[in-house]
């Protein structure tokens, strides 16, 4: 993710919706190194916690609200405007699943799933923006679409949001004012039938075959066993102890980051 705050029509927020609350505070504190510290105290939000790194807010963990939700992590994307977001969400194709409704003094949000059927959510701020850290090992740094219909989620997306769109023949990449943020991956054969379209979060790790380690050790299993993407992060797909999937990368050490950026000025010259 090329921005280090919240950006409208990017990424916000990531929220995890789990059937067990306290093992899965636990289990991100041990991965993550999150501060997990008292829950709000609102009898409506059940026991919703914002999990920390030093003082900066990264993610969300609750409870499930109702029968029907799945454990799985969820992502928010930040809107100037809920309503008019929300309409847009349903002329181009997507559903409204709740709101748009005002979550006490914090913002107004609004739960939908695109033509696909994978969810994410709407987030108009106004006492919380969403992380406050991005990019940093523990916080958000990546967001993924899991579809079946590629060029249909393409159409969508760039209709409700504005974003552009990188595309090359293997990876199709979400972008806001020339900054990428995330991606598009096929659910195609290798994927199992009964695997739904959906957004998975990715976080920053310092090192991902040690986070991967530790992950497994503490109840997690790997889904994607760590790998190293050509042009791009070492990588791996997790799932928690209660069965949300999650995604972990490397972030680039500061020598690493100034050689690409000569490599890139290497490239600019010779075109």
């Amino acid at each position: 993710m090329e921005f280090d705050k919240p950006v409208i029509g990017g990424p916000c927020w990531a929220e995890l919706g789990t059937s067990d609350l306290q093992a899965a505070k636990r289990f991100y504190g041990e991965v993550f190194g999150w501060q997990c510290g008292e829950p709000d105290p609102r009898p409506e939000l059940r026991g919703y916690t914002v999990a920390r790194l030093a003082d900066a807010a990264v993610a969300g963990l609750g409870p499930l609200y109702r029968p029907t939700q799945p454990v799985a992590w969820n992502v928010s994307f930040a809107v100037s405007d809920a309503d008019a977001a929300t309409n847009k969400v349903v002329e181009a194709g997507g559903t409204v699943i709740r709101g748009p409704m005002d979550i006490f003094d914090e913002g107004r949000r609004t739960v939908a799933l695109d033509p696909s059927g994978a969810a994410f959510q709407l987030w108009q701020a106004r006492e919380f923006a969403g992380a406050q850290v991005f990019n940093r090992p523990g916080a958000l740094g990546w967001v993924e679409l899991a579809t079946r219909d590629v060029k249909r989620a393409r159409v969508f997306y760039e209709t409700v949001f504005g974003w552009s769109v990188n595309a090359s023949e293997w990876y199709t990449q979400w972008g806001l004012r020339g900054m990428d943020f995330g991606g598009v991956t096929a659910l195609h054969h290798r994927f199992p039938a009964d695997v739904p379209p959906h957004w998975l979060p990715y976080f920053a790790v310092e090192d991902v075959d040690a986070a991967t380690e530790v992950a497994v050790r503490a109840g997690g299993r790997a889904l994607q066993e760590p790998t190293s993407v050509e042009g791009g992060p070492r990588l791996a797909v997790l799932r928690d102890g209660q069965g949300a999937a999650f995604g972990i990368y490397q972030t680039e050490t500061e020598d690493e980051q100034n050689e690409q950026d000569q490599r890139d000025r290497r490239d600019e010259a010779r075109q």
